[in-house]
């Protein structure tokens, strides 16, 4: 299993070690001693899975109370896959780190808890799983506007498909300081 950092500390890349022969592929989805020993050491209390279809956008969504670090992984199909940290009094606060979470490459995304999440499909249909560290509460989400350019995220869509709630996000300049996370929280 290899790591790779991003532009925002933080929030890493993990490439699983696939072993493939003649019968198709075997790798390991989680394990938490590998994952602890690579500095994910996160108890991740619920599992969720989302199937969409091309050009969905779902998020940027983040939890305050009950900041929820993130494993995602897409199973079947492509994601383009974004956190924001929204951590005040973080150095990198209000910044974008990205990748391209796909069947095929196998890539992992780790986001500690304190930042916002999001993902686009960009094939035909994607089943995207990811662990998280703390139970959903409707009453703690809130969202970020998905195309606020202060994020400058290099979305691969210009008019994605949307809930009301995501489309109806506010810019993070305009969410209240109270309600996002902290650094130390």
């Amino acid at each position: 299993m290899s790591v790779i950092e991003t532009a925002v500390p933080g929030v890493l890349v993990v490439e699983p070690r696939t072993f493939s022969d003649a019968r198709g592929t075997f790798f390991e989805v989680y394990r938490a001693d590998s994952y602890a020993a690579m500095g994910i050491d996160v108890p991740f209390v619920q599992d969720n899975v989302s199937i969409s279809r091309r050009g969905v956008l779902r998020g940027l969504h983040f939890q305050q109370p009950n900041a929820q670090a993130k494993l995602i992984q897409a199973l079947r199909g492509e994601v383009f896959d974004v956190a924001v940290d929204l951590r005040v009094g973080s150095p990198t606060f209000g910044r974008a780190a990205w990748t391209t979470l796909s069947e095929s490459n196998r890539r992992q995304l780790f986001i500690p808890s304190g930042f916002a999440h999001g993902f686009v499909v960009t094939s035909d249909e994607a089943i995207v799983a990811y662990k998280c560290s703390e139970y959903y509460s409707p009453s703690a989400e809130h969202a970020v506007r998905w195309n606020d350019p202060a994020l400058g995220i290099p979305w691969p869509v210009v008019t994605p498909i949307l809930s009301s709630k995501d489309g109806a996000a506010p810019l993070l300049s305009a969410i209240p300081r109270d309600i996002l996370p902290r650094i130390d929280s």
